[in-house]
């Protein structure tokens, strides 16, 4: 029971990771994190087909200062001229990540998490207002996103189901990289060991107060949390 216990540790430590990292090499593509920026982003921003909203307005709503916001924009226009992502092109930046497994699955269910408004498309302030809370966020508003993203049909719950998918795809992403300990157990022990450790009340379901509970418990999971708060 005990080495279940660290192996879901250890997968779930390596997801949280692997989102933050994912967001930090998405801004390393888009050219954000060396990218100087200019006075006049704020005009460009009618360059676009989409314009996002203003960036006082952008920088009231996230944690992000409107010089940042700038520098972030640019790489966005640059990689997106349209001013929009789709899912099939999101998920051919996603790969690029990742180019020893199959990624597909996984920036799927990102995709979803970043479609805030569930419009099939992601826009800038659906980016920056998703970055903000990865990078930035507080640990419950990291927390509450990461279990959006696990609650694959959006009932306000995790069952096994959804987990099993979301390990799944884990390890398809990881390709011939994936650690030792994703290799030797089966998904279905990690599922087991997620529900064992985050269903506090035994319902066969986890809700997002067991989940961030359970989270807070973990200090491998809140180290993680922290790690990329000061790329930009």
């Amino acid at each position: 029971m005990e080495r279940e216990a660290q192996g879901e540790n250890s997968l779930h430590t390596i997801a949280i990771i692997l989102l933050c990292c994912g967001a930090v090499k998405m801004l390393h593509l888009l050219g954000v994190i060396t990218v100087e920026d200019k006075a006049d982003d704020d005009l460009e921003m009618t360059m676009v087909c989409h314009r996002p909203e203003g960036l006082d307005q952008l920088e009231a709503q996230t944690n992000f200062s409107k010089r940042e916001l700038q520098v972030l924009y640019r790489g966005f226009k640059n990689e997106c001229p349209s001013g929009i992502v789709n899912e099939e092109t999101f998920k051919q930046i996603y790969s690029q990540f990742f180019p020893h497994g199959d990624a597909s699955t996984y920036a799927h269910y990102l995709f979803n998490a970043f479609d805030a408004g569930h419009t099939g498309s992601i826009k800038f302030e659906d980016f920056v207002t998703a970055l903000s809370i990865l990078l930035r966020g507080s640990v419950t508003e990291k927390l509450q996103w990461t279990f959006n993203l696990y609650d694959i049909n959006r009932d306000g719950y995790i069952n096994k189901e959804e987990m099993t998918d979301i390990v799944r795809a884990i390890y398809d992403m990881m390709g011939k990289y994936t650690y030792p300990v994703l290799k030797t157990d089966a998904p279905k022990q990690h599922v087991d060991a997620f529900f064992q450790k985050m269903d506090k009340n035994r319902d066969g379901v986890v809700t997002l107060d067991e989940f961030i509970l359970s989270c807070q418990e973990d200090e491998n999971i809140m180290r993680s949390l922290q790690l990329f708060e000061n790329v930009i």
